[in-house]
């Protein structure tokens, strides 16, 4: 138990709840998996109950709430225009999940999902076969001038295509290597404070003396994470906005 407090890594272990196994396949229902169940319904009973009295003067709840739609309605409006509002439900469900995965996982011994990269891999290439459906929807084959830039001279041309076609298929990996290598890093450092503070309180008097400065460091590096949780809700999310965009817009 002592070297679970220490252990930085320890928090990101998956443990199986309910073993579930289907033709070879490990289908098991996780603690990460709970967590995800938790999380939709922080997200969706919160919003519910912030918003069912619908008052004209919202009180601390429902203003909140509204702030975070708003929010991003804004956010999707500005990069993708009115056309892209179609997408609304989807952004606003993505970013809300994101926000309060990310907060939740600030609570001693619960997990953070979106430390886990097959979590952020799956919502990043969500992401990305949604943008590329609706761009060949919309678009047809008119959607790949999007690996055409306009002015380009023809000499560098082929360069420039190339370059496109590699960053476009390559956005799930940035997409979701951001979230989870921000997430990930912030939750190690904060353990591995902490675990110097447990260290150095069992030393005794002058071990308690000397873990005073790990224990300012946890709770300062706790509020700048609280803080990245939700810019990196917003990052994800607005990257979302502007991969729609280059669906409704595939020209540049």
């Amino acid at each position: 138990m002592a070297a679970d407090k220490v252990d930085p890594i320890h928090q990101f272990h998956i443990n199986t709840l309910v073993p579930i196994h289907v033709g070879g396949y490990d289908l098991s229902f996780t603690n990460y998996a709970l967590f995800m169940v938790i999380v939709v319904l922080l997200a969706g009973g919160g919003l519910y109950l912030a918003t069912a009295s619908r008052r004209v003067i919202p009180g601390r709840a429902q203003s909140i709430a509204e702030m975070c739609y708003e929010f991003s309605a804004a956010m999707l409006k500005d990069s993708a225009g009115n056309e892209g509002m179609r997408f609304f439900p989807f952004i606003f469900a993505l970013f809300m999940f994101l926000l309060v995965a990310n907060l939740v996982g600030m609570f001693p011994y619960f997990p953070t999902i979106t430390s886990q990269i097959v979590i952020t891999v799956t919502l990043a290439l969500v992401v990305f076969f949604m943008v590329m459906i609706a761009g060949l929807v919309r678009h047809g084959l008119h959607f790949f001038k999007l690996f055409v830039p306009s002015g380009i001279p023809v000499v560098i041309l082929p360069l420039v295509v190339a370059i496109e076609i590699i960053s476009f298929f390559t956005r799930p990996v940035s997409h979701s290597v951001r979230l989870f290598a921000n997430m990930l890093a912030g939750h190690i450092t904060i353990k591995v404070f902490a675990g110097f503070v447990f260290s150095l309180g069992t030393l005794g008097a002058l071990g308690i003396a000397g873990a005073i400065l790990p224990l300012v460091m946890v709770i300062g590096l706790s509020a700048l994470e609280i803080l990245i949780a939700a810019l990196q809700a917003y990052v994800f999310a607005m990257l979302a906005c502007i991969y729609i965009n280059d669906a409704i817009h595939p020209g540049h």
